[in-house]
């Protein structure tokens, strides 16, 4: 007898059990879970039972999937559509701008602000901000910084 195992019980099984994994944190929001293979490994099952259980805690909200970088935790306290960090941060800038506490014509925090405050690299910050000026939410001043786009008549 192998030691794969494979049916509908299993993998709600392993749903159970990795939904509990997140909720006592040790799978934190903003985690990466264990890949495919850890897991297989961990608890004897196939591959495709894996992917089941994936299947339905991504359903549930509690994890997404990433391509190229595996499934990161959400919880309840991440918000789906901003898995990475440079949309989060300009997500919040977006709001700030939206109500009004970045007026327009008003200086937005520099990179070096926003690396600092959210802890990533400048790269990131610079991505974030790429998001921001294609939406026609900020522009850039050579030798100035960027700017929250003024009305327009």
């Amino acid at each position: 007898m192998s030691r794969w195992l494979t049916g509908w019980r299993v993998y709600t099984l392993l749903v159970d059990r990795l939904r509990e994994r997140i909720n006592m944190t040790t799978y934190p929001v903003g985690s990466m879970l264990p890949s495919e293979a850890a897991l297989c490994a961990e608890f004897g099952i196939a591959r495709n039972t894996v992917r089941r259980a994936m299947a339905v805690l991504e359903e549930e909200g509690l994890i997404q999937t990433i391509p190229s970088k595996g499934r990161l935790v959400l919880g309840g306290g991440m918000a789906k559509k901003d898995p990475y960090l440079y949309q989060a941060i300009a997500g919040g800038l977006r709001e700030q701008i939206e109500k009004g506490e970045l007026a327009p014509g008003s200086a937005v925090p520099s990179e070096l602000v926003l690396r600092r405050a959210h802890g990533v690299s400048r790269s990131t910050v610079r991505q974030a901000f790429a998001v921001l000026e294609a939406e026609g939410l900020i522009v850039a001043e050579h030798g100035r910084g960027r700017f929250v786009r003024g009305e327009t008549s």
